[in-house]
């Protein structure tokens, strides 16, 4: 079976696999790609990003992302006019003239905190209450209708969670890009930079602290506890905590944001072990942004202490984001197709129950309608697997020109500098090699290394101390996580998933080494944040 990578559209196209390794099933990339499309377009717009949107698509099951210009971005890529013709264009054209004044705005005045309320007083409870909802619905109490039913509610609420989840990282991302170009410009290094807003997440440190008063009733148990029923039994506080803690968790997509990903009920022993090794989160002083507030310069310390602040303050925001809009609901149509699966085997309709993730949209709306292929089915996951043993181009199509900055205006100048630290920053861009990445944390650790192509497999492997290293981590590694002794990934950068969590929870780590897959699994590895490094000891 050879695969073909071409361009899916005008324009150069960059690998990302931050987020999808690879093998990706056809939901998740519809889900993904129409949200994208929506939510960045509307909130490039809001802010003034001197972009239309950002494209993402899937080349054999690799995701591939292209920022779309404001003008002319399907069409072939063209040398951009001499600087005194762009120059001019960009002053009298009314798209770049509304971005503009919208830049402008934006960055005199914040509008994220507005953003940030919202969120706090109205999108979120929203969005919980919608997940419950679906979540207290058993999809093997249903028939057929009833099923496909909720499948479709599932699909409809996803469609729109999707969207919101890419225009609110517009408003987290915005201040955070803000304060590290102005940290950068006052000679900052970009990982104490960042490293300044650590304890702003109580929605990454809260699952810790709960699984910390469970270890506390586990280790006074008389007996050993060997799995979550003996937990609950305990005591009413044991069973009380265990309970809102899957309530909250059970449901939601832990080793990735794909279909074919678990979510944590599926990892019971994970769970337990997550109990075992939970130690509480690191306080967070002020002694270290005070520190790198001497360093700035003395007439900038107020705008250091304005933009650190807005920054803080939609941390928890941007941590919560991705598990309530992303990765509980799919965990939730996760569940559901599964149960479709199981029905559809017992007919000796499909193989395997997991082969009804690889649905497209449009068999998605007719599962019980007779049209579902069990042939093609088994047949696209055949061709899933053999996308993810593929090493794909860092980048497909023709390059596309920068326009020089300095003849744009001066906030969309701006808006492009700060979108592209951002981009780098999340892991999306750069140039590192070998085993040296973002260092997370001042203590080297050393332990035995857990080396899995997925997180899963990693997940079900990792011993207590042990180095976790994977290709990324989701938000949802966040009640997890602590079983770890230090972290290694080949993705990401110091404001990734893992960044934070690892930031938050106190967890070493070293984020975005490229050659961290060909650590051997079991290897003694020493895990140094200080300066980025892994070294194999032996």
């Amino acid at each position: 079976m050879s695969s073909t990578f071409i361009a899916p559209g005008p324009g150069e196209w960059a690998l990302d696999r931050s987020h999808y390794p690879g093998g990706v099933t056809p939901l998740s990339a519809w889900l993904l790609s129409e949200g994208v499309e929506r939510g960045l377009r509307r909130v490039f717009a809001e802010l003034g990003v001197p972009a239309e949107t950002m494209d993402f698509a899937f080349v054999n099951g690799f995701h591939y992302t292209r920022l779309r210009p404001l003008v002319g971005g399907d069409g072939p890529p063209r040398r951009p006019p001499p600087d005194l013709v762009l120059k001019l264009l960009t002053r009298i054209h009314p798209a770049f003239r509304a971005r503009t004044r919208a830049a402008a705005e934006a960055q005199q005045r914040s509008p994220a905190p507005g953003v940030v309320e919202r969120w706090e007083r109205e999108l979120q409870p929203q969005i919980t209450a919608t997940n419950l909802r679906l979540q207290a619905v058993e999809p093997s109490s249903l028939d057929d209708a009833e099923l496909q039913a909720h499948v479709d509610d599932l699909l409809d609420h996803l469609g729109e969670t999707y969207e919101l989840h890419f225009w609110l990282h517009g408003y987290d991302l915005g201040p955070i890009a803000q304060y590290l170009d102005a940290a950068l410009r006052w000679g900052l290094d970009a990982d104490e930079a960042i490293s300044a807003l650590a304890g702003a997440s109580p929605t990454t440190s809260a699952p810790l602290e709960r699984l910390c008063r469970l270890r506390e009733l586990v280790d006074l148990a008389p007996e050993p506890v060997t799995s979550l029923d003996e937990v609950a039994a305990l005591s009413p506080d044991a069973a009380r905590l265990l309970d809102e803690h899957l309530t909250e968790r059970r449901h939601v997509l832990t080793t990735g944001y794909d279909l074919t990903d678990s979510t944590l009920g599926e990892l019971p022993d994970v769970v337990l072990r997550s109990i075992r090794a939970a130690r509480s989160a690191p306080t967070h002083g002020d002694d270290h942004i005070e520190e790198l507030r001497q360093r700035v310069p003395a007439g900038e310390r107020d705008k250091f202490d304005e933009l650190l602040a807005t920054a803080r303050s939609v941390m928890d925001m941007r941590d919560g984001n991705g598990p309530l809009t992303v990765e509980w609901p799919a965990g939730l149509l996760r569940r559901a197709l599964l149960a479709v699966g199981d029905r559809l085997v017992g007919r000796g309709v499909v193989e395997h129950r997991d082969h009804v993730l690889l649905v497209t949209p449009d068999e998605a709306g007719a599962l019980f309608g007779g049209a579902l292929s069990g042939t093609a089915l088994s047949d696209r996951n055949e061709r899933r697997l053999a996308d993810l043993r593929l090493e794909p181009p860092a980048t497909l199509g023709d390059p596309e020109p920068a326009p020089p900055l300095d003849v744009l205006p001066r906030p969309l100048a701006d808006g492009i500098r700060m979108t592209q630290l951002a981009i780098y920053h999340i892991g999306m861009g750069g140039d590192r090699r070998g085993l040296r990445g973002s260092g997370i944390g001042t203590t080297t650790a050393r332990g035995v290394a857990c080396v899995a192509d997925s997180a899963e497999d990693a997940l079900r492997r990792l011993e207590p101390g042990q180095v976790l290293v994977v290709r990324a981590t989701s938000p949802a590694f966040n009640s997890v996580l602590a079983i770890a002794g230090a972290v290694v990934t080949v993705d990401g950068g110091v404001l990734s998933h893992a960044a934070v969590l690892a930031r938050e929870l106190g967890v070493p780590a070293v984020i975005g080494a490229p050659d961290a897959m060909s650590i051997p699994d079991g290897a003694t590895v020493e895990v140094d944040p200080t300066v980025g490094d892994v070294r194999v000891v032996s």
